[in-house]
């Protein structure tokens, strides 16, 4: 198929599952229009194997936000937005692997573009993972800058040994798939680097989440949250740690990037 084809057809794929997607409130407007330029982009210059790791994070990372939406209703006063992704959290989780499709168009012959892109999307699966699964086993977390702290489900900066291993099966998942979606792949080394990479990433995330993403509190509920200017129950908000700019988009942001640049460092 020749490059222009090629650009028309994932033109149309995105829009097609950005529609979809839209219809199943899995993204509002917002979210389906960022959701279809990403998408044209990673699908129109990458190609198939591109979109089949994009796909499996996204189509995942939706199910598991939908299917345990019910067991988290109480843990929706931390989340700064709900399970209907929009322009911010789809940039967030997929900025940088549209970066490397990207590149792919002007490095079409060097294989890094395409590892750059698993590695961040290794990244950004493990800690959706970690933070959809994480929260329905019992127990509390605790402060991944502080062990010795619990902290409430939900709370920015919090792990948990189960939500440790949800965010190892994410990062496997993806690297399982680019493995043997890869022409001469090196194997096990290279699931291996991928994996570890996507968990670090992960565990990036929430250090950031703990120590300076913006974090408010709600003096009539007495909790803490992402949520600004104003809280679930319709109490403003005050900022209590981290930096104003830096919200849960931006953090997500990060994630990737970091994976992406810890797969390159590792030996």
């Amino acid at each position: 198929m020749n490059p222009f084809s090629q650009f028309v057809l994932g033109l149309l794929l995105a829009v097609l599952i950005a529609w979809l997607a839209y219809r199943a409130r899995s993204l509002n407007l917002s979210g389906a229009c960022a959701a279809a330029l990403t998408g044209t982009v990673i699908f129109g210059i990458g190609g198939w194997r591109w979109a089949v790791l994009l796909l499996t994070f996204f189509i995942t990372s939706s199910i598991l936000s939908r299917s345990f939406d019910r067991h988290k209703r109480s843990l929706h006063e931390k989340y700064s937005k709900g399970h209907e992704r929009d322009v911010g959290q789809v940039l967030g989780n997929g900025g940088v692997a549209t970066l490397f499709a990207a590149l792919h168009g002007f490095f079409p012959g060097e294989s890094w573009p395409w590892l750059g892109f698993a590695a961040s999307l290794a990244a950004v699966n493990a800690d959706t993972w970690a933070t959809e699964l994480g929260v329905l086993i019992a127990g509390q977390p605790r402060l991944i800058t502080n062990p010795r702290r619990v902290v409430e489900k939900g709370t920015s900066g919090g792990i948990s040994p189960f939500g440790t291993v949800a965010s190892l099966a994410g990062a496997a998942l993806i690297a399982a798939l680019t493995t043997l979606l890869t022409p001469h792949s090196a194997g096990f080394p290279l699931f291996l680097a991928l994996t570890l990479a996507g968990v670090a990433g992960a565990l990036f995330d929430s250090f950031l989440g703990a120590t300076v993403q913006a974090i408010y509190f709600c003096e009539k509920d007495q909790k803490e949250t992402e949520q600004h200017p104003s809280h679930s129950c319709g109490s403003r908000t005050i900022q209590v740690r981290g930096w104003s700019w830096l919200n849960n988009d931006l953090v997500n942001l990060a994630c990737g990037a970091s994976g992406v640049l810890i797969f390159f460092l590792l030996p």
